[in-house]
């Protein structure tokens, strides 16, 4: 359990001036806000229980524990918590090396080579190639794979070099589960969670893009005009639902700002969230009532995510800038909720935390 003076103490921390900085409107972090967030997916990617596996049980054989049956992503409460939780390290690593001691940065870095490993990720490659298993984790946790391996690849570090070695297998079998899946999704699946299509398009395209993977991505940009190009008016007023960390509305804008050129995309922004145009627009944060409630604390997520998309639907358009500051204020409800004594949030909160932080710049 985490007191009340400690927690007040990292609240501040997050948020006062001595802790922080303004560089053009942005949220800059120093080496101790940088430390706090990867205790967080440091502790948990080692924490094997509790646990949601998710799976289809073909017979008494599957009946394994979760280390044994995801010797790479075991920990985090389910697979892709797991995931996402090595890859904010690998961020944080990667992106701010001179916030941890030597010992400290090769700890961290010998924790993930020991989880990504060669046998490890071949074995997490027969469980997706199960007859039984070969849809888990679609597409959610396929997008932070993705992610994670691009983040891996953009890494100049000579560590780096191995597990992106190791890692490529999965990714190569994640990338032809997109292209076998896309083709046969006949409507978008628009809903703040897990499944919803356009953040797993998202992070599949950046990698696509990245990797010059030309079939992943003309799927992709075919599939998504298909799915979203002639959307008109979309519902924000209808979000968020109780338990959403994604904004279907905006997870779809941010989709089309990818796929789309600059000047098809505003035409396409006017019909689809016209409201975003008026410099006087105000976005409420979701509200979190019972941090320990591992639904309702979702909302922390969207603010997140919200922030992301903002911030991403924004670049480059000087009419939208102003999303650039609501993007802020839903960073800053959530920030100093990151720590806490719950498990319920803290397993994949700083995940959400460091990607919207990353979008600003």
């Amino acid at each position: 359990m985490i007191n009340k003076t400690f927690l007040f103490l990292i609240f501040m921390a997050f948020v006062s001036c001595k802790a922080q900085k303004k560089i053009n409107d942005k949220i800059v972090f120093t080496h101790l806000n940088i430390e706090q967030l990867s205790k967080l997916p440091l502790h948990c990617i080692e924490t094997e229980y509790p646990n949601k596996l998710s799976q289809t049980i073909g017979d008494a054989s599957y009946l394994k524990t979760p280390k044994e049956l995801h010797p790479a992503f075991y920990g985090c409460f389910d697979w892709h918590s797991s995931v996402h939780g090595h890859w904010s390290l690998v961020k944080l690593l990667k992106n701010n090396p001179n916030a941890f001691s030597k010992d400290k940065f090769q700890s961290i870095l010998k924790k993930i080579k020991s989880n990504i490993n060669q046998i490890n990720i071949q074995q997490e490659i027969s469980y997706f190639d199960d007859k039984y298993n070969k849809n888990y984790e679609r597409t959610y946790g396929w997008a932070w794979l993705l992610k994670l391996t691009l983040e891996i690849e953009t890494w100049d570090n000579k560590g780096a070099r191995k597990l992106e070695q190791n890692l490529k297998p999965l990714a190569d079998l994640i990338s032809s589960k997109y292209i076998t899946f896309l083709p046969k999704l006949n409507y978008p699946i628009r809903v703040g969670t897990h499944s919803n299509t356009a953040f797993g398009m998202i992070f599949a395209y950046d990698y696509a893009k990245l990797n010059n993977d030309t079939v992943l991505l003309k799927i992709i940009k075919e599939r998504a005009k298909f799915f979203y190009l002639n959307d008109e008016n979309c519902p924000m007023d209808w979000e968020p639902s109780g338990t959403d960390f994604l904004s279907a509305c905006l997870e779809e804008a941010a989709l089309m700002k990818r796929v789309l050129e600059t000047d098809e995309f505003d035409v396409w922004l006017h019909k689809f969230l016209p409201n975003l145009y008026d410099k006087n627009y105000t976005l409420k944060v979701g509200e979190v009532s019972d941090r320990t409630d591992g639904h309702l604390v979702h909302l922390d997520g969207l603010n997140f995510s919200r922030a992301w998309c903002l911030n991403e639907i924004s670049k480059g358009i000087p009419a939208l800038d102003h999303l650039k500051v609501i993007a802020k204020e839903h960073i800053k409800y959530s920030l100093p909720n990151l720590v806490g004594d719950s498990y319920e949030g803290g397993h994949w909160l700083a995940s959400f935390a460091i990607y919207a932080l990353d979008s600003q710049y």
